[in-house]
């Protein structure tokens, strides 16, 4: 399957809050990456993902989808009608990320991941 979902993120109000509740109800590992503010989200089998403390949104879940070349895939996308939120932005040592809003209003996340050599 081409473009799968990579990996999913919580963005939220409360960060600590988010984390008691999820690892209770889930069997969810949590590691927090603290240089950057970050938890990983390691579930096993399945899409990973992480969370985050932002307190300038309502707390919401984005998906994130994987694309070969970041830039021409964010391209495409507004070409084809989504507003940019957030530009494509370097994740040091990991890739590439930028977050579109498709044209009826749902917000996606690209991610094109560092090759490593």
């Amino acid at each position: 399957m081409s473009n799968p979902f990579i990996h999913v993120e919580l963005q939220t109000q409360d960060l600590a809050k988010a984390k008691l509740f999820y690892q209770k109800l889930f069997d969810w590992k949590l590691e927090d990456i603290p240089d950057m503010g970050y938890t990983m989200i390691h579930v096993g089998e399945g899409t990973g993902g992480g969370m985050w403390k932002n307190p300038d949104n309502p707390s919401q879940w984005l998906a994130y989808v994987l694309v070969n070349d970041i830039n021409a895939s964010t391209k495409k996308a507004e070409k084809l009608g989504a507003k940019v939120c957030k530009e494509v932005t370097e994740v040091p040592d990991m890739g590439w990320l930028s977050i579109i809003m498709d044209p009826t209003g749902a917000a996606i996340g690209l991610w094109q991941t560092k090759v490593r050599m």
